[in-house]
């Protein structure tokens, strides 16, 4: 009887093992809004399979704003977030050690639209004293509208910053005249376009207008994780960068109407060929094989300092702020 109940547990205890060595990574990402084109590789590398093939069992949760999503992820909620590589600087001076693992873009792929109901405002300099929209307080979009404003002259407490998220919470706000301009993505951009209800104020969406915007090449859209997390999952991170990777080559390779194929329809907003126009227009944001730009890290601190009392007389060690060991090692 002995001998066969030690056969049996034997048998559970290798079974169980076996069962345990082909169990996929289970990993939960947030990202600051996933239907916005900025984050696309997001939802791309599910859509393809690349999660999978790694063997991981990767959960997308969707966060209109990425400094909700940062929260998320240092209450270990998550354990990687989708958004601006420039929270890894700000976290960075307030003693959080997060860094970017995957560098998605190259430019922040924002623009910052004003109203047609206020045609004499003809640069950031003339939204003194206006409502200026945002996705979040603490978010990438608030910290480049602080940023645009303060380099034009205006004080911070020359206009106000109101969390409206994307997409039609954005619209309806400027349709209501609760916001006069406001920081937003695609496809929210060619939406108020084709209206005719918003014009570019200042355009983010490729490298060349984003160093005349911000002074240099600004990485923005990424994946980050917090160091410690990195650390002790070295295997997991890998896939995670093999896939995304694998992702960004497949952005480089296609055409946008390719792309756009492979996203859920309804991320259309029922403008199949705007989404693949503005795809089309902006996918040169995205870097090809995940590497962080060079220069880039110092433009965002630039960019923090001119107007973020956090940063201001901080020593930030840009090197902490990212890692390019596991994109370099994709396969």
């Amino acid at each position: 009887m002995r001998m066969r109940a030690a056969i049996r547990s034997f048998a559970f205890i290798s079974l169980f093992a076996a069962t345990s060595a082909f169990a996929a990574d289970k990993v939960t990402i947030m990202v600051g809004g996933y239907e916005k084109q900025i984050y696309l590789p997001a939802k791309l590398a599910e859509s393809l399979g690349y999660f999978k093939d790694e063997g991981l069992d990767v959960e997308l949760l969707n966060e209109a704003a990425g400094v909700d999503a940062e929260n998320e992820m240092l209450a270990g909620v998550v354990q990687g977030v989708v958004g601006f590589y420039d929270h890894c600087v700000d976290l960075q001076a307030k003693g959080k050690f997060v860094e970017s693992v995957v560098q998605f873009s190259q430019a922040p792929g924002e623009v910052e639209l004003v109203s047609n109901k206020y045609p004499d405002v003809k640069s950031m300099a003339d939204l003194k004293g206006k409502n200026l929209g945002v996705t979040g307080l603490g978010s990438s979009t608030n910290f480049l509208t602080q940023y645009l404003m303060v380099k034009s002259g205006v004080q911070l407490a020359d206009f106000t910053s109101v969390p409206v998220g994307a997409g039609a919470t954005f619209i309806a706000a400027m349709q209501q005249d609760k916001i006069q301009a406001g920081m937003t993505t695609e496809p929210t951009i060619s939406r108020l376009l084709k209206t005719g209800e918003a014009r570019v104020l200042v355009d983010m969406r490729t490298v060349e207008q984003t160093k005349a915007a911000l002074g240099g090449t600004y990485p923005a859209a990424s994946l980050y994780m917090t160091t410690a997390w990195v650390e002790k999952n070295r295997p997991t991170v890998q896939k995670l960068a093999n896939a995304f990777v694998k992702t960004l080559k497949y952005i480089n390779t296609h055409s946008a109407e390719d792309i756009a194929d492979k996203m859920p329809k309804d991320y259309y907003v029922g403008d199949k060929d705007g989404y693949v126009k503005a795809l089309a227009d902006g996918k040169a944001m995205f870097t090809a094989d995940g590497v962080m730009p060079q220069g880039g890290p110092e433009t965002v601190l630039a960019v923090l300092s001119g107007f973020s009392k956090n940063i201001k007389g901080k020593q930030i060690d840009l090197s902490k702020t990212y890692t390019t060991e596991f994109v370099k090692a994709a396969k």
